[in-house]
């Protein structure tokens, strides 16, 4: 082969290559330029951070994306993957703006108190604001059936929450100071995006655990406006200063089985059933989406 026939080769590979590339965000309506609101899904129980972040570092690092939209249709989950998720927002220069499906409570709302506007439609259903721990008794499963559990443990409190035994007044009172210290967290991350809303005393009343609809939660300053999700994507537009209707770009992700799995337990009633008796703590609410029939 000579060295024309090579240069010639290059050149078409250089073309195709250009054009592939370039034919790609013709067909996605010049979604890859210009400026654009970045859509982040958050959907069913938090129980991993991992998947969110990185999306939430890749729209960070993109020079297009001027705004970020949480669709947020959760009830929450564990704890500390909602405050990852919650920290790594309150990083980012980008303003935010949370947009609430049918269901945004206790993790769910938590995570909407990162954007600097919360739209609810109205019937969504949000607040429970509040952690839980469960466990699962089963001691007088186990005498029925025969069944003796032995425990040796290093300290006094190692095996609290036992499912084979009582719970006494001194692990109960060690575990609700616990809860109590979460629930203050959970306080302070409202406060730090709309103390100038809503004082500590109000959220305290409000921090019991109740849900809210969308309006009740307007009424009370849990959220700012009504509205639905384009109108969450034309806040965030306003607010980078994107002129007219914003461009919008979301990475779209399959949900893993385990995700799949308990998205079905969700609908059966069951997103804060513990199957183990190991501790767990989650701000999530135990509700079934209202449907209008």
């Amino acid at each position: 082969m000579n060295r024309s026939v090579k240069i010639t080769l290059i050149i078409i590979a250089a073309v195709i290559a250009f054009l592939v590339i370039f034919g790609r965000l013709l067909i996605r309506g010049g979604e890859g330029m210009g400026d654009k609101v970045a859509i982040i899904e958050i959907k069913g129980t938090i129980t991993d951070s991992e998947e969110i972040i990185a999306q939430i570092h890749q729209h960070r690092d993109n020079s297009g994306v001027k705004a970020l939209v949480l669709r947020i249709d959760s009830p929450g989950g564990s704890v500390a993957p909602v405050q990852e998720i919650f920290g790594e927002l309150k990083k980012i220069n980008q303003p935010i703006v949370a947009s609430m499906g049918s269901t945004a409570a206790s993790g769910g709302y938590y995570l909407a108190c990162a954007a600097e506007q919360i739209y609810a439609n109205p019937g969504t259903l949000t607040g429970s604001i509040g952690v839980v721990m469960q466990f699962i008794k089963l001691k007088d499963l186990y005498q029925k059936i025969g069944i003796e559990y032995q425990v040796i443990k290093s300290g006094e409190h190692k095996d609290i929450g036992n499912p084979q035994r009582e719970m006494t007044p001194e692990e109960r009172d060690l575990l609700q100071a616990t809860i109590d210290d979460v629930r203050l967290q959970f306080i302070e991350a409202i406060l730090q995006s709309r103390k100038d809303l809503i004082s500590q005393e109000e959220i305290e009343f409000l921090a019991d655990g109740r849900i809210f609809s969308g309006q009740q939660a307007f009424r009370y300053k849990l959220v700012d406006h009504l509205g639905n999700l384009p109108d969450a994507i034309l806040a965030a537009g306003r607010l980078a200063n994107i002129t007219g209707q914003p461009k919008t770009t979301q990475i779209k992700q399959k949900p893993s089985l385990l995700e799949q799995l308990l998205d079905i337990r969700g609908l059966l009633g069951l997103s804060t059933l513990q199957m183990t008796p190991s501790v767990s703590l989650r701000y999530e609410a135990n509700i079934s989406a209202l449907s209008a029939n």
